[in-house]
């Protein structure tokens, strides 16, 4: 092959100088199972033209958030971006620069994570925050490995109103752990009770807020159980905006939160990239994972910033490393940064309870559809519906209509049929009440 520029006599040698037979043997401890029987049913060559046709035609086929009325959210949020996010970021320093192992000229950059820090601190009401990780899903495995770590207990108790993804990344990061990972059942109606189940084995109670269903929940009596235990409280928050709105995590006693950052900033971009906001107590900073900006002087008094904290194997020993976590999302921390500092403290509350008061009108006027109950005694944005129907079956033919009404319960569990009729819709700054009326009369002509 034209691009690699190795001969087979090339290969042979390498493969001879480490006692390998063949290609095949570089592989050998590849499980059984994630290894291929057959080719993967992929088209063969074609031209670039031809494949850019391909790929326009299957594009095509989806129907983007920005051209119908969209209630998606279940941890991805379609929020206003203001022009300046994209300008900014777009700025060639920004874009194209990578890790800032260099201070002396990563100075622009490293600022520029040292103020999301400080933003991500302020949000969730910590000591300190890290330069962010891939997303909240990522946050929430390396919390629950932090507190493992910082208990020296290996017992893990994840809510059922923690979002499902968050609790698959979870527990596949601990798959080859010696961690016990115990998962709560959906908690649907919001009536599970996390202290009774903590013990003397419980490492973290890891919970959500506002809930995979859209409840808001007060967590300091849960914070100070699990305290009294000698275990910590993670929270995840999965639509950062709210914080805009409610008590934050480290008010209500929180240890650890990870959060998901995309909401400012970041478009939806049908699924990502996303940015994992992670934030601790003062005295935990030490058991962190990723990185940490932080600000110093030079040898001639001089403001500047580098790199205080690196706890991965690649700048320290192996062994001692507190994560393997390869990266922060640095462009995309950059953007909601920007964003934030747009909106400063006032125009985030403002913006807030903006998305509070669209969700009630969306509420009030859902409430009034024959075969729709509201489940939620309290919400933010997002709140979840029962149907007296399939969910999935409904939404499908809605979004033939051209209206996204919203995320089936059914498609995040899919192994419970229980869930069928449950839906859940989220209502940002961006649906009008033109939109709302859209939606209640897709779904009243539905339930019919």
């Amino acid at each position: 092959m034209r691009y690699l520029p190795l001969t087979d006599d090339d290969r042979g040698e390498m493969l001879a100088a480490i006692g390998a037979r063949g290609l095949n043997d570089l592989f050998k401890d590849v499980p059984g199972q994630a290894v291929l029987d057959a080719p993967i049913d992929l088209p063969g060559f074609s031209g670039e033209l031809e494949v850019e046709r391909a790929i326009s035609q299957l594009a095509a086929k989806n129907l983007s958030a920005a051209a119908a009325p969209c209630f998606l959210g279940a941890g991805t949020y379609r929020h206003h971006i203001p022009a300046a996010v994209d300008h900014l970021i777009q700025r060639s320093e920004f874009l194209t620069s990578y890790t800032p192992y260099q201070p002396e000229i990563s100075q622009g950059t490293l600022q520029a994570l040292f103020e999301f820090q400080t933003q991500v601190a302020l949000l969730t009401g910590l000591d300190v925050a890290n330069a962010s990780l891939y997303d909240g899903a990522t946050g929430c495995a390396e919390a629950a490995m932090m507190a493992c770590r910082v208990t020296r207990r290996n017992k893990v108790l994840l809510s059922g109103g923690l979002h499902p993804h968050y609790l698959g990344v979870t527990k596949t990061n601990a798959r080859f752990l010696d961690l016990e990972m115990v998962a709560c059942d959906p908690d649907v109606d919001g009536s599970e009770n996390l202290s009774a189940a903590i013990d003397d084995d419980t490492a973290c109670v890891i919970v959500q807020n506002p809930d995979f269903f859209g409840r808001v929940r007060d967590y300091s009596a849960l914070a100070d159980a699990c305290h009294d235990a000698g275990a910590l409280l993670v929270v995840a928050v999965s639509e950062i905006v709210s914080l805009g709105a409610i008590e934050s995590p480290g008010a209500m006693g929180a240890d650890i939160v990870a959060a998901e950052g995309q909401s400012l900033g970041n478009a939806m971009n049908f699924g990502g990239p996303h940015v994992g906001l992670f934030a601790v107590k003062d005295r935990l900073v030490r058991q962190m994972p990723g990185r940490l900006a932080g600000e110093t002087v030079d040898v001639d008094g001089r403001r500047g910033w580098v790199l205080t904290l690196a706890t991965r194997e690649q700048h320290i020993r192996r062994e001692k490393a507190t994560s393997n976590i390869c990266t922060n999302s640095g462009l995309c921390a950059l953007a909601f940064s920007i964003h934030l500092s747009l909106l400063g403290g006032g125009g985030l509350e403002r913006l807030a309870m903006l998305n509070h008061a669209r969700a009630i009108a969306l509420a009030d006027a859902l409430a009034e559809i024959p075969g729709v109950q509201i489940l939620n005694d309290s919400f933010f944005n997002e709140f979840t519906i029962r149907l007296s129907g399939s969910a999935e079956e409904i939404t499908g033919a809605l979004a033939g209509t051209g209206i996204l009404a919203g995320v089936p319960v059914s498609r995040l569990y899919p192994e419970r049929g229980d869930l069928a009729d449950l839906l859940l819709v989220a209502a940002t700054e961006m649906v009008s009440d033109e939109d709302i009326g859209r939606l209640a009369d897709g779904l009243g002509g539905a339930l019919r």
